[in-house]
């Protein structure tokens, strides 16, 4: 680590090891942030966006249906940052054909990441945001997957650092040693709970800055990081429901956002990081509001495609279904829905007759059935 690029104790201090090495211990919480106008404008400009998005459900047909596609998106960007290489697609095709319990792809990590937020959205209604429940978490999106020798839902116990080199003096940043790292964990897990006047997002970003810093796990630390800011947005009540895909435009900036993660560390450019997190709000709050409203615009136009006399409840559920899926087989429409196979059956050449469903695997057997229009919508 090139020590002489740590020029601020701001966020934190250098210090020497008994091995000999140097490593990063963050400060104390919370830091003193300059909250000049531009920056208030930007505080203000973002929480305008995220307002939007918490109330376009009551614009929408049924927003509940977008709930699961939206987390799936969020999974598969924030798993593309580690450099994983699963499409949105292939999550869905995967989930609907099901696969092995160990699975060493891609597409299980990322069906990991999507049950972990998923158990994590139900878990805070028993356990507070917690060290405790981010190894519930970790131990989630670590099992059965590439990496899950890196002790599934505990701390590390040995030093790990950030950067490509095998060898700790060439990391680009060495995170704080074992016992300096459970004192900094103590003391983040007292801050998300402590009173603050930091505005909501500044204090988010100050967090996912933190976490980071700290990197407790021996693998999955970004993963678990973004997933963490998903869970405090809804506890908070920022969200009613996890429509916003931070992960989206970290992934597009990605060189930009570790570096001013960095910088915080370096040189204590507090103000710059809190800034790109503002626009990473402001920017895929819009852009998940644009896409709700397409999905809703599409579901209208799916019920007018089907809307005759002869048209069942069942066959207006099965579409409805296919939002939060757009991936189904027959069998999984049968246990969906309640009915027979035939009648599946049915439904589903309705839906192939109403340019709705397209099948993709070419088979006889195990068919899995798309539909590519609402895919197009979240994925684009």
């Amino acid at each position: 680590m090139q020590i002489e690029n740590f020029i601020t104790d701001r966020a934190g201090s250098l210090i020497t090891t008994p091995q000999g090495y140097a490593a990063f211990v963050p400060g104390d919480l919370p830091p003193s942030i300059a909250l000049d106008l531009p920056m208030v404008r930007a505080i203000a400009e973002a929480e305008r966006a995220l307002g939007n998005l918490s109330g376009v459900g009551s614009t929408l047909l049924n927003p509940h249906l977008l709930i699961r596609p939206f987390m799936r998106k969020e999974a598969v960007l924030s798993s593309r940052i580690e450099g994983t290489q699963a499409s949105l697609s292939d999550l869905f095709f995967f989930e609907a054909a099901g696969a092995p319990e160990r699975d060493q792809s891609d597409v299980r990590e990322v069906s990991n990441y999507v049950r972990a937020l998923e158990y994590g959205l139900e878990r805070v209604h028993e356990l507070p945001v917690s060290n405790r429940l981010l190894r519930e978490l970790h131990a989630i999106l670590m099992t059965g997957v590439r990496g899950d020798d890196a002790t599934p839902g505990e701390f590390r116990t040995t030093q790990n650092w950030i950067g490509a080199s095998r060898r700790l003096e060439e990391a680009v940043f060495v995170p704080p040693p074992v016992d300096q790292m459970n004192a900094a964990l103590g003391r983040l897990e007292q801050f998300l709970h402590a009173p603050t006047e930091l505005p909501f997002l500044v204090w988010l970003a100050v967090i996912h800055y933190q976490f980071e810093a700290i990197h407790p796990f021996r693998d999955g630390n970004g993963r678990i990081g973004r997933l963490l800011l998903v869970l405090l947005l809804c506890i908070h009540g920022a969200l009613c429901e996890p429509l916003l895909y931070l992960s989206a435009f970290f992934e597009r900036n990605r060189p930009r956002y570790y570096e001013l993660l960095l910088a915080v560390s370096q040189r204590g450019e507090w103000e710059a990081w809190i800034r790109f997190f503002l626009q990473a709000v402001d920017e895929q709050s819009r852009d998940a509001v644009s896409r709700a409203t397409k999905l809703n615009e599409l579901l209208g136009e799916f019920r007018r495609r089907l809307q005759s006399a002869r048209t069942s409840a069942l066959l207006l559920r099965a579409v409805e279904e296919l939002f939060r899926s757009p991936a189904t087989t027959i069998p999984m429409l049968k246990s969906i829905l309640g009915v027979s196979y035939p009648a599946a059956q049915q439904i589903v050449e309705k839906l192939i007759g109403a340019n709705i469903l397209v099948e993709v695997t070419g088979q006889q057997r195990n068919r899995i059935y798309f539909a590519p229009a609402i895919v197009r919508v979240i994925e684009d």
